[in-house]
Parts: structure tokens; sequence; C-alpha cells
């Protein structure tokens, strides 16, 4: 399934609900998003003007999300070092992901 790019129009955090408008402009109409296909650790959230990609579904009532990441917020793993006290120079054990 492809990913599409688009902006956060809004998202209400009570609720966890909100739309995407599609980039650039397509033939799809603003997109439902709903806090479960946000794919983040911690609590899940989005805000207005945020650009996210993201894969979506037409159900009984419009279009809506499968699964949306923000692009701001990649997951990165972060780059630990190891000194070691016999060399005393840093060994990486972790990369960031590309």
């Amino acid at each position: 399934m492809t990913y599409y790019k688009g902006t956060v129009k809004w998202f209400n955090n009570p609720k966890g609900i909100g739309f995407i408008e599609p980039l650039p402009e397509s033939e799809y109409q603003d997109i439902l998003i709903h806090y479960s296909t946000i794919v983040m650790d911690g609590f899940k959230t989005l805000k207005a003007g945020e650009i996210v990609k993201f894969k979506f579904s037409k159900g009984e009532k419009g279009y809506h999300t499968t699964e949306v990441i923000p692009e701001e917020r990649r997951k990165i793993k972060e780059t630990h070092v190891h000194v070691d006290s016999h060399t005393s120079s840093p060994q990486p054990i972790a990369e960031e992901d590309s």
C-alpha cells in the first residue's frame, strides 16, 4: 500500500480525531484521522499544519487513515556510545535509522 503526504488541518485531543488535507492537491477530500492510527510512542497527538505521511482507505462514511506517521517526529534510535576503559575510545553500539 502506498504512503501519501498531507497536512494536518486540525486535531482534537479530547476526542482523538482530526483531518488531513492530502498534498499536493488531489482528487481525495479531507481524510479523517483517529488517534489509534498515529504511529508514535506515548500520547498520540498531531498539530495543525504538521506534515504527515499516511495510508488510508474508504469506509461507509468516507476516507479514513489506517496509518499516520508525523514527518518531523520520525522514530530515530538513539546512538549510544560506550567508552571502554581499556582503550578510552568511544564505540558506537546503535545507529540511527535512515
